[in-house]
């Protein structure tokens, strides 16, 4: 277990450059086994969450090659086999990923084994959206002690599929079973988060015929083969936020290179409202803390085009020291407030509710989930030991002990690695004073 100690109260200044999004490049890695030639991904972090389905291709017999420095990765699917359910189960690891990977077998194997699944303990992900998805694609589903095995020796085939809530995973496992299956498929309730949109394309580059309609329908016509693909991935904008965030909690300066205005438009208005600053420049946004005192505001998460789940756990480090009242209703994930118990304990005052606190009554409401936060502030935090309890909670557990007064030990380090690529050689870069045992 690895453990950061912080010396806070310094304001975080300097640069850091993103590559692409996590939420992207690997589902775009998992694409890659559609193609009967090789693919090529541009600008790949170096994150453990790659490592993962690194691994997994790895064992089904794709040959990879990542170069670190530059991000491109090159994946040859040609000579793809069946992997041992014992080697799948010990390399799958926490992630969530495996369980894309069924559409992809499915077409080249005629089956799949999905070991079961981890992943951030922030509330209630259901595999069973992905598993109807693919019976209706006329897999068959055999749950096993060790995990689920798939098959499908037919061949898979189109269907009309309407989703109860615009899962992104369920949608990335439409796009990924659909390509090849036999006759036109229709998603309606499909998530249309900027890395579907740039999933359709990589697709649509492998041969893909995918239309987005804009009442959330997206329609898919299999076709028999797919080739291989070169592209560039969207940039992380879930790091690009946590990074403008950090910013403004410390009453620091950060240019965030690769982020770019039009996916981060809804943040952008959000930061503004608080208070933060913000340069729109052609390399990248500089997010920084004006000096002025940070205004409270009342934020409800929601799928695209809304505020990012992922987007308010850091935020809501830096309205701890806004003047006045914030609320945050958070209506994608359930038992994502986890993390506030640790900024609570640092000197924060914010209170949890099971109420809908929100413009909107949201699906969690009559559910008895606590899912509303009040922020009252500011409030001075102070050092404090503490633990990640999972990856945005926890880089927003790095960011308070950043913001805080005296020495705060932080352990549990290695999760934030799942989708920050390099962020303690970035702390280091941007004047953080720490020490890391890894």
């Amino acid at each position: 277990m690895s453990l950061i100690t912080i010396e806070g109260g310094k304001p975080l200044k300097g640069r850091v450059e993103l590559k692409g999004a996590k939420n992207l490049v690997t589902k775009a890695m998992v694409a890659a086994l559609l193609g009967d030639t090789p693919s090529t991904l541009l600008e790949v972090p170096h994150i453990s969450d790659v490592e993962v389905v690194q691994r997994l291709l790895n064992l089904h017999g794709v040959t990879i090659t990542h170069d670190e420095k530059t991000g491109d990765m090159v994946l040859d699917p040609s000579k793809v086999d069946k992997a041992h359910m014992v080697d799948i189960d010990a390399h799958a690891g926490s992630s969530r990923i495996p369980i894309l990977f069924c559409g992809p077998l499915l077409h080249r194997l005629g089956e799949a084994f999905i070991p079961g699944l981890g992943g951030c303990e922030i509330g209630d992900r259901p595999v069973d959206f992905h598993f109807d998805v693919l019976r209706q694609f006329g897999a068959v589903i055999e749950k096993l002690p060790t995990g689920t095995r798939l098959s499908a020796p037919d061949g898979l085939t189109a269907a009309k599929i309407d989703l109860p809530y615009p899962s992104v995973g369920a949608t990335e496992q439409v796009l990924l079973s659909a390509t090849v299956a036999k006759g036109l498929t229709e998603l309606r309730g499909a998530a249309i988060e900027p890395e579907i949109i740039d999933l359709i394309a990589i697709l649509q580059k492998m041969g893909a015929i995918i239309s987005v309609d804009t009442d959330r329908v997206i329609r898919i016509e299999g076709v028999k083969r797919l080739h291989g693909y070169t592209h560039k991935a969207l940039f992380d904008r879930n790091e690009a936020a946590s990074w403008a965030a950090a910013a403004l909690a410390t009453r620091g300066d950060i240019f965030v290179g690769g982020a770019k205005q039009v996916e981060m438009m809804t943040f952008l208005n959000t930061f503004r409202k608080v208070g933060g600053e913000f340069d729109i420049e052609p390399g990248g946004i500089r997010f920084f803390h004006p000096g002025s005192e940070l205004q409270p505001v009342v934020i409800e998460t929601d799928v695209h085009p809304g505020f990012m789940t992922d987007w308010q756990q850091p935020l809501v480090v830096a309205l701890t020291q806004a003047k006045g009242i914030s609320i945050v209703h958070e209506t994608v994930y359930e038992n994502r407030f986890g993390f506030t118990d640790a900024l609570v304990k640092m000197g924060a005052n914010i209170q949890i509710y099971r109420e809908c606190l929100g413009g909107n009554p949201c699906r969690f409401g009559q559910r008895n989930f606590n899912h509303s936060a009040v922020i009252s502030g500011p409030t001075p935090l102070h050092g404090a030991d503490i633990r990640v309890p999972d990856l945005r909670g926890g880089f927003s557990h790095i960011v308070a002990a950043l913001a805080a007064e005296g020495t705060s030990n932080v352990s549990n380090v290695q999760l934030i690695s799942r989708g920050y690529e390099r962020f303690i050689d970035k702390l280091q870069d941007l004047g953080a004073d720490f020490t890391f045992e890894g």
